[in-house]
């Protein structure tokens, strides 16, 4: 029977806000062969082996929430997925299923695995990449790698993939760069995303260093002229795209930019993402402080659904429960925090 026939008698994951949840988010090993400073502490441990979701149980859980739930879209996340040796075989299980596949990825191991993530079934990469300074590379992610990220990134591009470059814009930090960012979408069709610098345990988060989707969207129009596209209801992102004046004609670029605003416009309202960490703990947001222990449940041979619904309910109205992000309240803001760094969540 094919799974369309099934639809009509899902059970949508509404929360209390009346936000139905299509999105899930899957990290599928926490350790990550880069030590970015807004990501991980630096005294971070890993998981052992056996505490990871295994190929099949991601699986298991992935079409309970797909075929039961009506999950259309899946992002492979980590720590660094292709530091997981079966992560093409988990691709392949993925892109199996009626849903839109993407992975993100720090492309430090890309050319290992791209053939074969091409040949599985992938077609989107969200790549991180906060500078194209060899230095400041070095000092934000602790580990050399710089000319391998480019090279890779420019092959994924090259091979048709559909990238998005995802940059943490820190405030005296990597903001300088932001027009360069933003020329990549001149001649290339790449999507670059600059996301407002978060606060995750560990990672020194202060709102004097975030630079806001205002000041950025000021900065780029000071020097380009821009226009806003239209973005997907559920978008975490607000796209733009650069339209150059040539003659008496305009010609847009090829690819386009956005912001990520969680600090100073959070999303909340529009939110339809659900979270698995790579040991099997369900989040309904990224900032909140309950998890449900799935895999635990279902290793045991117990039904898991009920755990996922009762998830979803207790999902708080915006920032898991958290004060707004505003300098008035950042002691407030830190101390509610949950334990969890960004690489123990998933990307």
């Amino acid at each position: 029977m094919h799974l369309g026939t099934f639809v009509p008698y899902m059970a949508l994951l509404t929360d209390l806000h009346s936000r139905i949840h299509r999105s899930l988010r899957i990290s599928i090993v926490d350790k990550c062969d880069l030590r970015c400073t807004y990501c991980m502490p630096e005294d971070q441990q890993f998981l052992k082996r056996d505490a990871l979701m295994t190929r099949e149980e991601i699986r298991t859980l992935a079409k309970l929430f797909v075929e039961k739930y009506g999950i259309n879209k899946i992002r492979l996340t980590g720590g660094e997925p292709l530091m997981r040796p079966d992560v093409v075989d988990i691709v392949r299980d993925m892109a199996a299923l009626p849903v839109k596949l993407g992975l993100t990825t720090n492309a430090m191991r890309l050319h290992l695995f791209l053939d074969d993530l091409i040949g599985s079934g992938l077609k989107s990469l969200n790549i991180s990449l906060d500078t194209f300074d060899a230095e400041r590379f070095r000092t934000l992610s602790r580990r050399e790698g710089h000319d391998r990220v480019l090279a890779n990134i420019e092959q994924a591009i090259d091979r048709g993939l559909h990238v998005k470059l995802n940059m943490v814009v820190m405030r005296g930090v990597n903001d300088d760069e932001l027009l360069r960012f933003v020329e990549l979408t001149r001649e290339r069709n790449v999507h670059v995303r600059f996301i407002e610098f978060m606060p995750f345990a560990g990672n020194k988060w202060g709102r004097d260093r975030v630079y806001t989707y205002a000041e950025m969207l000021g900065r780029i129009s000071s020097m380009y002229t821009i226009e806003k596209l239209d973005d997907d209801p559920h978008s975490t992102a607000r796209s733009y795209r650069v339209v150059e004046r040539i003659g008496g004609d305009s010609m847009s670029w090829k690819g386009t930019f956005a912001v990520i605003s969680t600090v100073t416009e959070p999303f909340c309202g529009s939110c339809d993402r659900l979270r698995l960490t790579a040991e099997g703990k369900m989040r309904n947001c990224l900032f909140a402080r309950q998890e449900t222990d799935l895999l635990s449940a279902m290793r045991k041979g117990e039904d898991v659904s009920p755990m996922i619904e009762a998830n979803v309910l207790a999902k708080h109205k915006m920032l898991g429960g958290l004060p707004k992000f505003n300098p008035d309240k950042q002691e407030e803001v830190l101390d509610g925090l949950s334990g969890r760094p960004m690489v123990a969540i998933g990307g």
